[in-house]
């Protein structure tokens, strides 16, 4: 039997996410890193040499020499780096936001397709192990309330927090309750950067639930939580420290006035989510599967957090 052949893969934006990145593929097996490009000689110079691959300034000089390609590279470059990429047929993995507007999104997931290549986008919680081990225990949610705080840094102000942050927990909450949002309400203020810093938004599904939504990268602290409300169940949890608690009635009988619950708290292994994330999509380009957050998944997830951005955004002077 003849072996696998490695896919050979490049980091594109080897920044601080893009080093991560770079690191990931280098130790996946049956892959091989064959080089980064960033326009920064100091970065593509410093991860190359860490993980002995070679560093081009232009991603184009990857073109026929790589089957797939992470990109992290600042958000506005990512259409043009993405499409390209696909229709020289390397299928592609970038890093959320899929895009900066609906319009290039839609164009990635139809370049996409009539490439035959996957399109897979960053939103790397979906590889948390807490959140994987909510499969099959959430099924009709009436109310979710997610919070995801950070102390101030100048990585990431490219955009607004709801494109930088609160994004993440769009993605969670769409893909959790699976209906379509019926109204947005929403609230945010900038702080220290040119753009919305701390924003609350409000959504409201055609199922009935409600979420209630926070995201905040002027904070003293990190914070990554997300509570879920169902008829009879109550569920909390910590994505940064990887605790769940899953409170349901019980079916003990009273204790006088007091109905009786059963409450279980389950802790999870740290994991490697990004690695997790990039084995997943090695594998969908073996197997040609779709993706766990394809294009039309980073497309649903950026509409909704554009609707919150533009009911937020700064008052022009």
């Amino acid at each position: 039997m003849s072996a696998i052949r490695p896919i050979r893969a490049a980091v594109i934006g080897v920044g601080y996410l893009g080093r991560f990145h770079a690191q990931k593929w280098a130790a996946l097996p049956d892959c091989q890193l064959v080089a980064v490009a960033d326009p920064s000689e100091a970065a593509r110079v410093a991860v190359a040499s860490e993980l002995k691959v070679a560093a081009v300034s232009d991603w184009r000089e990857l073109i026929g020499q790589v089957d797939a390609v992470s990109i992290a590279t600042s958000t506005p470059s990512h259409f043009v780096i993405a499409r390209d990429c696909l229709k020289a047929g390397i299928h592609v993995l970038v890093e959320k936001p899929i895009t900066t507007t609906v319009a290039e999104a839609a164009e990635l997931i139809e370049v996409a397709a009539a490439a035959g290549r996957i399109l897979q986008v960053g939103h790397l919680e979906r590889f948390n192990e807490v959140i994987l081990a909510l499969d099959g225990l959430v099924s009709a949610p009436r109310f979710i309330e997610s919070a995801r705080l950070a102390p101030f840094k100048l990585r990431g102000t490219d955009v607004s927090v709801v494109l930088d942050l609160m994004i993440h927990d769009i993605d969670l909450i769409q893909s959790i309750v699976n209906s379509p949002i019926v109204a947005i309400d929403a609230i945010g203020r900038s702080v220290f950067s040119d753009d919305i810093d701390i924003a609350n938004a409000r959504l409201t599904f055609a199922s009935g639930c409600v979420a209630n939504v926070t995201a905040s990268r002027i904070s003293m602290k990190s914070e990554r939580k997300l509570r879920l409300f169902e008829d009879d169940a109550y569920l909390s949890i910590d994505m940064q420290q990887k605790v769940m608690t899953v409170i349901r009635r019980s079916a003990e009988p009273p204790v006088g006035d007091l109905p009786q619950v059963a409450i279980d708290e389950r802790c999870y292994d740290q994991g490697d989510a990004l690695k997790a994330e990039i084995a997943a999509f090695v594998a969908c380009v073996r197997s040609g599967e779709p993706p766990r957050v394809g294009g039309r998944e980073g497309l649903a997830a950026l509409e909704t957090a554009i609707r919150i951005a533009e009911l937020v955004k700064p008052a022009q002077p």
